[in-house]
């Protein structure tokens, strides 16, 4: 069977939400042909070769609007025979479009082609798609009675079900800043960004070379005197055991952000020339309870091990997105993954979070990590709206 196999991966920085992100006055489209045309220039492949850019993006709306893919691709100086398409699945849309580049290899649909995802936080505000409407209509509102939740509820809900205090929050939210803070220090993200010129907040070029939103400085205590931040009386009335432990600091940023990874079979890179990093083991994805929402990971996580006849302990390195804190530790309370092989150089928490990019920049960074640990298998999985998740393992190649 015709296999699939990444042949490099490449992210942006990420920047800061407006008004002080660096990457604020940089246009979706613009951050997202940087990573595309990076992609290309590394690899050094003929870009009248890829059959389509498959890309995430979450705010398809304004100027993420109109597939974004497409004119991504074409400001990347990419051949208008290039084709391009825009998916959402919420915070996994990155993600998933790694799982429809390699399900298009291995069905030999494509021999060649770019995943990848952006997202301007700044520019396209979280939930501006919405647009005032009801994006629901009256048969879920009719299956679920009780209303629907905000995502920040959804965490609390999850850190009061598992039992998890505001210190675990805060201590595990803590250790992301440190573990991403020395990572860049050690260099280990030279090899996955590249860095670009944006005009910053303040229309004063800037070379932007790093993640904006890791803070050395953090420490728990620091944390701990952060204010809930989604404590409302209306959550309170229908909540009323919940402890109120989700923060801003123990909660994924704003953020700008975009990556791209470059998928094909083994025999199309041989015959161009590529070298393999890793290939794409297994796939999956589920649908989980709405209401808790962020709790996809536990089943995805479950059934990528399944498919693959692998158990936690084959994994060398998980990439677990850090949306917020309570997701990955009721992630890790039930499936038993050691945290010293969970988001080594940091995660979301302490990275950032640029919702249609972080699918993308989870399996870029994952790459890296089993390349300097010189692991074999990683496992990345993702939590999204609506109660999804997607789970991907990959098998780093000599």
């Amino acid at each position: 069977m015709t296999d699939a196999v990444i042949v490099d991966a490449v992210r942006t920085p990420i920047g800061k939400g407006k008004p002080n992100g660096t990457l604020a006055g940089v246009h979706p489209v613009d951050l997202h042909a940087h990573a595309l045309r990076s992609l290309v220039e590394r690899t050094g492949v003929d870009p009248a070769r890829i059959d389509d850019v498959i890309s995430g993006a979450v705010g398809q709306i304004g100027e993420q609007s109109m597939n974004t893919a497409r004119w991504a691709a074409l400001a990347a100086g990419l051949p208008e025979s290039v084709p391009a398409v825009t998916v959402d699945r919420q915070c996994g849309s990155s993600q998933q479009a790694v799982h429809f580049a390699a399900q298009g290899v291995i069905a030999g649909a494509y021999d060649l082609v770019i995943a990848s995802g952006v997202e301007s936080m700044s520019r396209v505000p979280m939930g501006s798609q919405v647009a005032g409407r009801d994006p629901f209509g009256t048969q879920v509102a009719a299956r679920y009675p009780d209303g629907l939740v905000p995502q920040g509820i959804s965490a609390e809900l999850i850190a009061a079900k598992w039992g998890l205090s505001r210190a675990q929050l805060d201590e595990f939210s803590a250790e992301s800043h440190q573990r991403a803070a020395k990572a860049w220090a050690d260099g280990k993200f030279a090899g996955e960004v590249a860095p670009l010129k944006a005009p910053g907040p303040n229309g004063v070029p800037a070379d932007v070379t790093t993640d904006e939103t890791v803070r050395p400085g953090t420490t728990p205590e620091i944390l701990a005197g952060l204010k809930p931040a989604f404590r409302a009386d209306v959550w309170e009335q229908r909540f009323p055991d919940l402890g109120w432990h989700v923060t801003a600091g123990n909660s994924s940023p704003i953020n700008d952000g975009a990556a791209a990874l470059m998928i094909t079979s083994s025999e199309t890179a041989k015959a161009l020339g590529l070298r393999p990093r890793a290939r794409i083991h297994s796939f999956a994805v589920v649908g989980d309870d709405p209401l808790y929402m962020l709790t996809g990971v536990i089943p995805a996580t479950r059934k990528v091990l399944a498919r693959a006849g692998l158990s936690v302990g084959d994994i060398d390195a998980f990439e677990v997105n850090e949306a917020f804190a309570s997701v990955v530790l009721a992630w890790q309370a039930e499936i038993g993954a050691d945290l010293a092989k969970v988001n080594v150089n940091g995660g979301a928490i302490a990275l950032g979070h640029p919702l249609g990019g972080s699918g993308a920049r989870l399996a870029t960074t994952l790459l890296s990590v089993l390349e300097q640990t010189g692991g074999r298998y990683g496992l990345q999985t993702m939590c999204e709206a609506g109660g999804l998740a997607n789970a991907t393992i990959v098998e780093r190649l000599d």
